[in-house]
């Protein structure tokens, strides 16, 4: 046998062995990749991460972690200050859910987007509030006096229901959330309505007597919101419609995690909390 013959089952040896060494090798780190992969998927799986407004929504979460504690599971809370991006993070599954808004505002941005985020359930209500500005007797509104209410539609239907139950303007009966000052058909004190956008009312309060202002813009702008003159209550028909709710992916109101935060949400702890901090601007629906 030549030295070539004795060579060549030689090399096949060596890269027996060698790929026997590369297969193990592989083996090897797909079981370590297996195993981190499971174990990361496990602490995902402990953790609940929710979208959310500064004020109050991610302050009332912040508050119910140790109930979330208690089931099992960490609370991670990623603050958004505008109104699209929550719904975005949601809808590409980097959220579980989120919590800055009413199901009109959902619905609307499903239909205008395309998208099929759920309500899972309704927690808190954000009153509108009547604040003094110039004057302070509601029930002796001068007569010219002028009134700041917010200018989007929906928000000046509810000023001008709220005006209406203190019998300062009368509207057309039945026109409800529907309502725009062209459905004002009595004006006894002749007051002139001045539309602001709803973040700017607080801003006008030293230009007009009155002002009706939306609770998170009255948090925001730090007023005292237990020096409210009247502000809609918990049984009307805007708290009925623009409670604000946990959002998730369709399918996904009923799973685990969706169900914890629930049961958080609507727990004496957040009931407490709501009450407590915010005394009448942030009213609890559950």
């Amino acid at each position: 046998m030549s030295f070539k013959q004795h060579i060549k089952p030689l090399a096949g040896i060596v890269a027996a062995a060698g790929l026997a060494l590369a297969l193990t090798a592989c083996g090897g780190n797909s079981g370590a990749a297996t195993t981190a992969a499971a174990s990361s998927s496990a602490a995902s799986d402990n953790v609940i991460t929710v979208g959310a407004s500064p004020s109050p929504h991610a302050e009332i979460l912040e508050a119910i972690k140790p109930e979330l504690e208690a089931q099992g599971y960490e609370l991670k809370v990623v603050e958004y200050s505008d109104y699209v991006q929550p719904n975005v993070a949601l809808s590409e599954g980097d959220l579980d859910a989120n919590y800055f808004q009413h199901l009109p505002y959902l619905e609307n941005y499903n239909t205008e987007n395309g998208t099929d985020l759920a309500s899972a359930g309704a927690i808190h209500f954000e009153p509108m509030g009547l604040y003094a500005g110039k004057s302070s007797d509601i029930t002796n509104v001068p007569d010219g006096a002028k009134i700041a209410v917010p200018s989007d539609a929906t928000n000046e239907a509810r000023a001008l229901l709220l005006l209406q139950d203190q019998g300062v303007i009368k509207l057309t009966d039945g026109v409800g959330l529907e309502a725009t000052a062209n459905d004002i058909v009595e004006n006894p004190h002749n007051v002139e309505l001045v539309e602001v956008e709803a973040a700017a009312v607080p801003r006008s309060l030293q230009d007009v007597d009155f002002g009706v202002i939306n609770g998170n813009y009255a948090l925001s702008a730090g007023l005292d919101t237990s020096a409210t003159l009247a502000s809609e209550g918990a049984d009307s028909e805007a708290a009925q419609t623009y409670a604000n709710i946990i959002a998730v992916r369709n399918g996904d109101e009923n799973s685990e995690k969706t169900q914890a935060l629930l049961k958080a949400l609507t727990s004496d702890t957040a009931r407490k909390f709501i009450e407590d901090t915010y005394k009448g601007s942030v009213i609890p629906v559950f």
